[in-house]
This record gives C-alpha cells, sequence and structure tokens, in this order.
C-alpha cells in the first residue's frame, strides 16, 4: 500500500507530530514541576508565567498538560498493540481453524454484547488505579473488532490459489498461517490500530475525568480536566485547554484514518 497523504491529511499528521514530540521533551518544555503547588497562584488565569493559567491548588496547568500528554501517547501505542496483537491471533485461528472459530467467535459476540463504554469504566472500576489496568480496561472491549477484521480477511485470504498451493505442497500450518496469510492482513489491521488509538485517547480521558482512571496524582488530560469542573465559573482554562487538545489529536487522528482507509480501498483491487 502506498501512501499518499492528502493536504488535510498532512497537516493533521504534522499536528500529531508535534504533539508526540511536546509529550516526549515534556521534562525540558514544562516550566513547571507538575506537581508543585503554589497556594499564593490559585485559578490564575493565562499570563506570560502561566501559559495556560493555574488549577485550585496552584499548579501550573500548561506544565500538567504537557507531562498529561506523555499518558496519552502511553495509552495510544499501547491499547493498539494490545489489540492489535490479540485480534490478530484470535482473527487468524477463527478464520483458519474451523473447530475454533464457534468458540472464538461466541466468545467475542458476548462481549460485543455490553456497551463498550460501559465494559471499560467496569473493568477501570474493579482493577486498581494504575495506568497497566487502564490500557487493559481500554483495550478488552476494542478485541472483538479487531478479531471479527482479521477472521472476515482470513476467510477470503485462505480461498487464494497460493494458499491452496501451500497447502497441496505440504506446508506447515504454522507456516501457511503466519508466512501466507497473515502478512495480507497486516495493512488493514494497522488502520485498525490508527483508528483504536484515537479512540484510546477518549476513553482514558473519559475514565480519568469519571476518577476511574489514571491514579489521580498522575498528570493525565483527564485528570486536569476533571479537577477544573468544580472551578469552570471562575476558572474556564482548568478544561478548556486540555479539552481542545484531546480534540484536536483525536479529530487528526481521525483524518489521516480516512485518507488511509481511501488509499486501503484504492489499493485493494490491485492486490485481489
Amino acid at each position: 500500500m502506498k501512501l499518499k497523504l492528502s493536504i488535510p491529511a498532512a497537516i493533521s499528521l504534522s499536528i500529531i507530530v508535534v504533539i508526540i514530540v511536546s509529550g516526549l521533551l515534556a521534562p525540558y518544555l514544562a516550566p513547571y514541576v507538575p506537581t508543585q503547588i503554589d497556594p499564593l497562584n490559585r485559578l490564575e488565569p493565562p499570563s506570560v508565567e502561566h501559559l495556560f493559567g493555574t488549577d485550585n491548588l496552584g499548579r501550573d496547568i500548561f506544565s500538567r498538560v504537557l507531562y498529561g500528554t506523555q499518558v496519552s501517547l502511553l495509552v495510544a501505542v499501547a491499547v493498539p498493540i494490545l489489540t492489535g496483537l490479540l485480534g490478530l491471533l484470535f482473527g487468524l485461528l477463527a478464520g483458519f481453524v474451523r473447530p475454533l472459530d464457534g468458540v472464538i467467535m461466541r466468545i467475542m459476540d458476548g462481549i460485543m454484547a455490553i456497551p463498550e463504554m460501559l465494559l471499560a469504566i467496569a473493568l477501570a472500576a474493579m482493577f486498581s488505579a494504575r495506568i497497566e489496568m487502564v490500557v487493559v480496561a481500554i483495550a478488552v472491549p476494542e478485541i472483538p473488532r479487531t478479531t471479527r477484521l482479521v477472521r472476515g480477511l482470513v476467510l477470503s485470504i485462505r480461498e487464494m490459489l497460493y494458499v491452496e498451493a501451500a497447502i497441496s505442497m505440504g506446508a506447515s500450518f504454522t507456516r501457511i498461517l503466519f508466512r501466507h496469510v497473515a502478512p495480507n492482513t497486516i495493512a488493514p489491521l494497522l488502520v485498525q490500530m490508527v483508528y483504536v488509538g484515537a479512540l484510546a485517547v477518549l476513553v482514558e480521558a473519559y475514565l480519568s475525568f469519571l476518577g476511574v482512571g489514571v491514579p489521580p496524582d498522575m498528570p493525565s488530560w483527564g485528570n486536569v480536566v476533571a479537577q477544573g469542573r468544580d472551578y469552570i465559573s471562575v476558572s474556564p482554562w482548568g478544561i478548556v485547554f486540555p479539552g481542545l487538545l484531546i480534540a484536536l489529536l483525536v479529530l487528526s487522528a481521525n483524518i489521516v484514518l480516512d485518507d488511509l482507509r481511501d488509499d486501503l480501498e484504492r489499493s485493494s483491487p490491485k492486490t485481489a
């Protein structure tokens, strides 16, 4: 698949890169320690000293948002990887091993019967407030969709001549599965992972906002919004700036995702 980004997608990708770089360089870009309390400068408006203002404890919101970017990036990377690996494994087995198909897909149907957000909230509330558990809570509801995607691809790939030829030549099960079938699912799977990554950022912020996400003392976009909601009438910047960043990142990711899907659709007939 040859990637050709449109101008909006290229701009969106640039925005994503800027956000990623700012998160990685947060220790060098942040003017204050994100947990530093300053009671004398509570709920200060945006200024030269505090670009995004301060929260109810006098902490610099700009510094907290920068460090919170690291949490969002961790979630945006870890959740798609976990979802992609498990979805790929289950999808390959369900699509290629008929006795396992019914068992795996009934389990996936059971998970999908529960609303995604409700399941994520329930799992996050069950586990202790740790970033690893938040990743698991966000990933589990997305595994069935990825599994269904890979299974559908495998069902069509297994009927192709080169797969039938490999079977007739006595190639081993693992060789057929991972040499001939799995590689042809990678492009659609990567597109799905981009979608899951963007969704994961949004869900993490929502879970943290509800108090069942990352620990309250850990700077994250959701925590910054949650801690600023009680002061929105006197200090709206506590919600506006992190909220805008969440919206900007998710919107940019979706614009890039649309281009990836278009490229995939254009290339599919050529590879069929």
